[in-house]
């Protein structure tokens, strides 16, 4: 068997296309009964409540508005886990290597996707997903104007959201691309000799360099604040940038341990050993972990501090001290699935060396944190409308189909081990 080049199983074929028709069916569903394209009523969800047929239209768009968010913030993880290992000149990596430059593939499709979505909301002046696209809420001579967004303007503003999301999406794929890139030519130039290897490192070590930074600037920052945290304008939280990038960062590092696990079954990936996937194992649990520190830091400090402006947050998704919130089950059952789950199941070096647990926990922790994105999404544009419908899962399932199509095609290009990599043989002699 050829150990570097991969043939898709027709099964994981058949599973791919059939979750992309499943998802393309639930979003041909969504605009004939939902409406999309129907205006919101003026001041909706700045100013009052919206009738039956704009929730329906509220709905598709928030429901698209978190899985794009969601599946590619995932997905663009995988770029980050690359960088930042090449910048720790960890070597225990090079030989799943692959595994992540597949998924970050993906991040120019979801972020096209992504980005046709935002720019329908904000030119669609959908003002009852982000209420900040209200103009009257900036004009002083209107009983809407609005003191506090008017004093945002600078940034909560559809120029600056659409020129920051292009940027962002578009820095992320070329950057992400030419770090693949440089993987992918070492294949192809032979073995390196020190000097060569030296200038390849140093080549992958600039490019990293460049991805990190601008990564801070964008998933730890500003990205999420534009499109997520914008959608409670009023709101703030220093915790917000961090807490969304903890969520989707443990979420990508599961999915890497699932296709790892995938590729595995199917006699792939001849230099990965338990070890690695103890060490793959090690980050899940130690980034759920660390998603929980800044849940309850959030939570807590906020509560704590009790201030009107800051609590209106929770309040939404918990209610008060007399009437539960509707999103009340959710927002504990994501402690539920996405911190003890993984505390008690991974805690055990065993488990993180367990094929079947493994995967079991990486599907429980890409699910956890997609709940952790709505209940995120839904309470500022739906109120207590929300609901977890059939909908909203095929539109997941369109997002999971296009994630397969990508990184299955990657695996069937281009060779599954970095075989001139310098810190190959570090890799393949790596215990933990």
């Amino acid at each position: 068997m050829n150990h570097n080049t991969f043939q898709l199983p027709a099964s994981y074929k058949k599973w791919t296309w059939g979750l992309i028709v499943a998802g393309l069916l639930a979003v041909l569903y969504g605009f004939i009964m939902y409406h999309p394209f129907t205006h919101p009523v003026h001041g909706e969800g700045a100013h009052g409540a919206a009738g039956h047929e704009s929730v329906a239209s509220t709905r598709f768009w928030a429901v698209l508005l978190q899985n794009s968010v969601y599946w590619l913030l995932t997905v663009n993880a995988s770029m980050f886990f690359i960088c930042v290992t090449t910048l720790a000149m960890g070597g225990w990596q090079v030989a799943l290597r692959r595994v992540p430059e597949a998924i970050s593939s993906v991040v120019p499709i979801l972020g096209l996707i992504t980005f046709v979505i935002l720019l329908a909301i904000v030119y669609g002046g959908r003002t009852d997903i982000y209420h900040w696209l209200d103009a009257s809420l900036y004009d002083k001579s209107s009983e809407h104007f609005d003191k506090i967004l008017n004093g945002k303007k600078g940034f909560l503003n559809p120029t600056f959201f659409i020129v920051w999301s292009a940027l962002s999406i578009g820095l992320w794929s070329l950057l992400g691309a030419k770090l693949r890139s440089l993987s992918l030519k070492s294949d192809e130039t032979g073995p390196m000799d020190i000097v060569q290897a030296k200038k390849w490192i140093d080549t992958n070590f600039t490019y990293a360099s460049y991805y990190v930074v601008f990564f801070g600037l964008t998933v730890a920052s500003t990205v999420p604040w534009l499109w997520l945290m914008s959608i409670d304008a009023h709101w703030y939280s220093t915790m917000y940038s961090w807490y969304t990038f903890a969520s989707t960062f443990v979420s990508g590092l599961s999915l890497m341990a699932i296709f790892i696990i995938f590729l595995k079954n199917r006699g792939q990936l001849e230099y990965v050993t338990e070890e690695h996937l103890h060490d793959v194992g090690k980050f899940m649990f130690a980034f759920s972990v660390f998603w929980t520190y800044l849940w309850f830091s959030q939570y807590m400090l906020i509560w704590y501090s009790n201030q009107p402006e800051e609590t209106r947050y929770f309040v939404a998704r918990l209610g008060t001290a007399t009437q539960a919130g509707p999103y009340k089950g959710i927002f504990f059952f994501n402690l539920i699935v996405n911190f003890l789950a993984p505390l008690l199941i991974l805690m055990r070096k065993g488990s993180k060396r367990n094929w079947t647990v493994v995967t079991f926990v990486g599907v429980l922790i890409i699910f956890g944190h997609w709940i952790d994105f709505y209940q995120m999404v839904m309470p500022g544009t739906l109120h207590e409308n929300a609901e977890l419908m059939p909908f909203e899962f095929g539109v997941a399932c369109l997002f999971i189909g296009i994630i397969m199509w990508g990184v299955g095609r990657f695996f069937t290009k281009h060779s599954l081990i970095a075989k001139n990599h310098p810190f190959l043989k570090e890799s393949m002699i790596h215990h933990t």
